[in-house]
């Protein structure tokens, strides 16, 4: 039993543990797999006592590896799963993995887990950067970060994770979790989203000034685009863009990238 340090310590890494296995199940029945002569990789970040990890392990189209920062996870792991922890498990940060050279022997690698609260934006942005690589992520998040991902235009709640993602991947909205299927449980509801990625190669834009338009636009959300705009890039000589009097809620992952062709020929 853990005391309550421990559990104290757990809450500040974010850490919620599952502990409702139908759950753990679904979650994992939703990841996508090879075939058992071609199985597929899959990273679980933040593997926790092994509720999830379980039913990875079972399936026979997919290679299960494992991500933990906390030491007593690592310790429960490896005298639960000796030969996963032995073989599959790294007691290492998921956001400092330099998972291209880690999974080099694979052509992809698919992302899961129960995602700590503290860190799953980050976790997202990870993904976006390695989107070349990543071509599924099945997550569990605050209900809230679920919503916001997977929000089309013209809600309060689209931002700017729900455009960079949305440009890159298809979103599901897979099921809502209560609070009371976790230890310790949460404040929030939790859901569990599906992200894969979509046929773009690229957007057809500058997509290093496309973040920048992106981010801009919902620094100010509240005031029009013409507004946020110039005071992030200038006056634009003057010039004015068809959709400078909407708000950045409005606009489209398409209508972000007109944007930002405009936006490039008129600095």
């Amino acid at each position: 039993m853990q005391d309550n340090n421990s559990v104290r310590a757990k809450k500040h890494l974010g850490q919620h543990f599952l502990t409702d296995f139908n759950i753990a199940r679904k979650i994992a029945t939703s990841v996508g797999g090879g075939t058992p002569d071609n199985p597929a990789a899959v990273l679980e970040v933040g593997s926790g006592t092994g509720v999830l990890t379980q039913y990875l392990l079972d399936r026979e189209d997919i290679v299960t590896y494992g991500a933990e920062v906390d030491a007593e996870s690592i310790v429960y792991l490896q005298s639960t799963f000796p030969d996963f922890a032995r073989e599959r498990l790294s007691h290492e940060d998921f956001l400092k993995m330099n998972i291209r050279e880690k999974f080099a022997g694979y052509d992809s690698l698919t992302i899961c887990g129960n995602f700590p609260y503290n860190i799953s934006s980050q976790i997202f942005f990870k993904v976006l950067d390695n989107r070349d690589f990543i071509p599924e992520v099945v997550g569990m998040v605050q209900k809230e970060v679920a919503e916001r991902i997977a929000e089309p235009p013209g809600s309060k709640l689209y931002g700017i994770l729900s455009v960079l993602l949305q440009a890159w991947y298809d979103i599901e909205y897979l099921f809502t979790v209560n609070e009371s299927v976790f230890n310790p449980p949460p404040k929030v509801k939790s859901a569990v989203i599906r992200l894969k990625r979509n046929e773009k190669g690229e957007l057809g834009c500058n997509e290093a000034l496309f973040l920048k338009v992106v981010k801009a636009s919902f620094g100010q959300r509240r005031k029009m685009l013409r507004n946020a705009l110039r005071s992030a890039f200038g006056n634009f000589n003057g010039q004015e863009h068809r959709l400078f009097n909407e708000r950045a809620e409005r606009l489209s992952v398409e209508d972000f990238v007109e944007l930002t062709g405009w936006v490039e020929s008129n600095l």
